[in-house]
């Protein structure tokens, strides 16, 4: 309901909601960290104030400021939430205006899926400008039009705790923000409610004479003086105690965001192990053919599959189910990574994708940035997941023929062979290994028995493995039986047999486990190396890598030297250990689901469905989607609606029968200010009667005075004759009017204000 506001007010109220609303939405620089926010901020709060003063000026309905409201949306929403699709920076362009507008229903499950901070990539800025642009259009409003300006506060309160929902699960100055945030706030009530005592005390002075006007404006500013200065004070005692208190008391854990109690859209757990294919590689079908090809890196450059740190005693996973595990957890990567922390050198490189195909994208080093090229360039770099503690990339749209990509990196800094023996042990947590197998354990004890130098003791473990082993892939006819798997008693046989004989796959677990047991925590990587631009299924290997506390993960080769393997077994027959009960290693198959379909892409129909069901279930898709996106825009009206019904049951059903009259003249007299008339404010029944033209409107104001002042009791059937009257009133009301017009009555705020608001949550 608009009512009469001074150019003060406006520009008084106006500074501090805008100091209210730039406090909340400074809780969404963890979010984005970008410049880009800084100038969607400033840019919505002031077309929100414009749209807010204009609706003041022009008497706009609410349906008029909406439609505003969405004009300005589309005019502003590219250049600043999705400024890579602005032309100029300043025009929308049409695929911009479609990534805003499928931004408002998407852009929340996306920030909540994807590595913060994220910036301005693609459409992730459009909830921001939602949010601020609300803000400050439902407060400017609320305080300029309504007669409970103290309800403007509310809006920058809900865009300060959207933020922090949305935020990263660490508290980002949230004490500060906090605090600064509920001053102000609590300046906004005391200067409204200044403002309506000092309007009050006007309006009785208008009554009196000169001397009791001077008297009543002294008592009145000594009043509104000191209510001030002890709200003021009062405020300064409890930041003071808030400020102390969390000083004092810091919290000692991350905190609890929407983030963390979503499921992550890619899980590695859901798929086999990449090292269980370890031999699939060496087929004689895969091992000359070309994988993938690679350009910029030199020749020995190690290409990273995946990082796995999690071993359960039959296989070496991606992260663990049983442990925290941060190498498990992926998440979509928004932009560029800084790495320039990184000691090391960079990389870029370019990779042309031929036989190879699979979840887990070739990287080498630390990630910096990626892009996609070709027909599926989108598609891949929305569903690319990077986790930043392992290195390891993936795509759950799986690389195909013909992908290509370029890679930015960072090489770190490694140690040279003679300093490995100076290594000392890191402090990097990864899961604990389910089995060791005893007869690693003696071997190991073996390696490095009166050796007590961390570092050194690593060195000799690695030395002796490249002493003892022989490398056999166990596919061609001429070489030594060498059988597939990495579980423990695969791993226990490697040293129980008389020849040690294995490959990458064997060498890399035993490795990983030997160097836990010496306090470096370890893991295993599944890679290529590269020997030409043309990468092909023989050039895989495996690796570990150990957390050392002076150069963070170095990458170790525990792979013997290729050398003939003897064909006699030597003269040491000693005995040793007997392995440990067999457990077979998964099926090696490719890179498919085992538990459940990748809940964050679409799953595409099977091509053996009959195409009238897929007709049908596309046609089903398309109207489920159009009636989501009807029910989101239809949610306010509907919201105005249910108020309205509320509120003439709650006086319909009033505890007493003169409140139910009472009720019933009051629904009439909200129906005549939601079909455009204006009673007099403090006028009687009779003279808002009159406002409608209608004998009977007459007669139902009558009857109304006559039940409210006589005194007596009501019955019940003449309430239900009132409220009958009070129905064909409203009909009559509707006479002449369009369906449109019906409508619009149906969601006028015009009646919602104030009292009726309130009184829709109390009997």
């Amino acid at each position: 309901m608009t009512r009469t506001v001074s150019r003060s007010f406006v520009v008084v109220t106006g500074a501090l909601l805008w100091l209210a609303i730039a406090l909340a939405a400074a809780a969404l620089w963890p979010i984005y960290r970008s410049s880009e926010l800084i100038i969607l901020i400033a840019v919505s709060v002031i077309a929100g104030s414009l749209v807010a003063i204009v609706s003041l000026w022009r008497k706009w309905s609410f349906i008029a400021t909406a439609l505003a409201t969405f004009i300005v949306f589309l005019v502003i929403g590219v250049p600043i939430a999705v400024p890579s699709e602005s032309q100029y920076s300043v025009l929308p362009t049409f695929a911009g205006l479609v990534d805003l507008v499928f931004g408002v229903a998407l852009g929340w499950k996306q920030l909540l899926t994807i590595s913060l901070p994220v910036g301005s990539y693609r459409a992730l800025l459009v909830p921001a400008l939602v949010l601020v642009l609300t803000a400050a259009i439902v407060s400017l409003g609320t305080a300029f039009r309504t007669k409970v300006p103290e309800l403007s506060v509310i809006p920058p309160v809900v865009l300060f705790l959207a933020a922090v929902a949305f935020g990263p699960t660490y508290p980002d100055r949230p004490v500060t923000l906090a605090i600064a945030l509920l001053v102000v706030v609590a300046l906004i009530l005391v200067w409204f409610r200044w403002r309506r005592r000092r309007d009050t005390v006007n309006a009785l002075e208008a009554a009196m004479d000169t001397d009791g006007e001077a008297r009543r404006k002294r008592e009145f500013g000594f009043a509104g003086a000191r209510t001030v200065i002890s709200a003021i004070v009062v405020l300064v005692i409890a930041a003071s105690v808030a400020v102390g208190v969390a000083n004092a008391l810091p919290p000692t854990n991350d905190r609890s965001v929407l983030r963390t109690a979503i499921v992550e859209p890619f899980d590695p757990r859901d798929y086999v192990s990449p090292l269980a294919g370890f031999r699939r590689y060496w087929q004689p079908s895969t091992a000359n053919s070309v994988l993938f090809e690679v350009a910029g890196v030199p020749l020995g450059t190690h290409v990273r599959l995946a990082t796995l740190d999690s071993y359960n005693g039959v296989v070496y996973a991606v992260g663990s189910g049983r442990a925290t595990s941060a190498s498990g957890s992926f998440a979509r990567v928004p932009s560029r990574f800084d790495q320039s922390d990184v000691d090391g050198n960079s990389v870029a490189m370019t990779i042309t994708i031929a036989g190879y195909s699979g979840v887990w994208v070739p990287t080498v080093g630390l990630f910096e940035e990626i892009d996609f090229e070709g027909a599926r360039a989108s598609e891949l770099l929305d569903t690319f997941y990077y986790n930043k503690v392992s290195g390891t990339a993936a795509v759950t749209d799986r690389l195909e023929s013909g992908d290509s990509y370029t890679f930015e990196g960072v090489i770190p800094a490694q140690p040279s062979a003679e300093e490995i023996s100076t290594l000392t042990p890191g402090t990097a947590e990864v899961p604990p290994l389910g089995v060791s197998p005893d007869a690693l354990t003696e071997k190991l004890d073996q390696y490095v028995r009166g050796i007590t130098i961390p570092g050194e003791r690593l060195a000799a473990m690695l030395a002796g493995l490249a002493a003892d082993g022989y490398v056999s892939h166990g596919v061609g006819v001429d070489e030594p039986a060498s059988r597939s798997g990495h579980s423990a008693d695969r791993v226990a046989e490697l040293f129980t047999e008389p020849r040690m004989i294995g490959d990458g796959e064997q060498y890399a677990v035993a490795a990983s486990i030997m160097a836990n047991g010496l306090g470096f925590p370890s893991r295993v990587v599944l890679g290529f190396v590269t020997s030409d631009q043309q990468i092909r299924g023989n050039d895989v290997t495996a690796w570990i890598e150990v957390n050392t506390a002076a150069y963070g993960w170095v990458a170790l080769d525990p792979n013997p030297p290729l050398r003939e393997i003897p064909d006699e077994d030597p003269d040491d027959t000693a005995q040793v250990a007997r392995p440990q009960t067999v457990v077979q290693p998964p099926e090696i198959e490719s890179d498919t689901l085992n538990r459940q379909s990748n809940p964050d892409s679409e799953q595409a129909l099977q091509p053996d469905l009959d195409p009238f069901l897929q007709a049908v279930l596309a046609i089903l898709r398309s109207v489920g989607w159009s009636l989501l996106v009807l029910l989101v825009l239809a949610a306010p009206f509907l919201l105005i609606i249910a108020a309205k019904v509320r509120r003439r049951l709650l006086r319909r059903r009033a505890e007493s029968a003169l409140e139910q009259i009472s009720g019933g003249w009051q629904e009439f007299e909200d129906s005549l200010l939601d079909h455009g008339y204006s009673p007099p404010p403090s006028g009687t029944r009779t003279e808002v009667a009159a406002v409608a033209q209608a004998p009977a409107a007459h007669d139902l104001a009558v009857h109304a005075d006559r039940a409210i002042f006589s005194g007596a009791d009501p019955k019940s059937d003449e309430v239900d004759a009132f409220w009958t009257n009070v129905t064909d009133l409203e009909n009559q009301l509707h006479t002449g009017l369009s369906r449109w017009a019906r409508f619009k009555t149906k969601i006028s705020l015009r009646s919602l204000g104030g009292y009726s608001v309130t009184s829709l949550f109390k009997r």
